[in-house]
């Protein structure tokens, strides 16, 4: 697996043909999967590695892509950006999402 992507489209082509095909969103006690109509909590869900890409221009345009892979073996993606504002999700997830700088 790469180490790093040039933009957040390319990264997201290139996980998805690796296999990496679920797309998750961040819900308050875990992540969930519309197409597959399924959520899982935080303990069922581990987050593998993750990206950050920062917008040229815009600091709103910042963004983390998490690698998620689920208890049942769901390998996805959830698209996020820098701040959870406006969004309330539980501290087991929220610490599950921590990035860590010591990495």
């Amino acid at each position: 697996m790469k180490e790093s992507y040039s933009s957040l489209s390319v990264a997201i082509e290139d996980l998805q043909k690796k296999g990496w095909n679920e797309d998750f969103n961040l819900v308050e006690d875990g992540v969930e999967s519309k197409g597959l109509k399924k959520k899982w909590k935080a303990g069922d869900c581990e987050v593998v590695k993750y990206f950050r890409f920062e917008g040229m221009t815009d600091p709103g345009d910042n963004s983390i892509l998490y690698l998620i892979e689920t208890n049942d073996d769901r390998k996805g993606l959830l698209v996020d950006n820098y701040s959870a504002a406006g969004t309330y999700i539980s501290e087991e997830m929220r610490n599950k999402l921590k990035i860590q700088h010591n990495e």
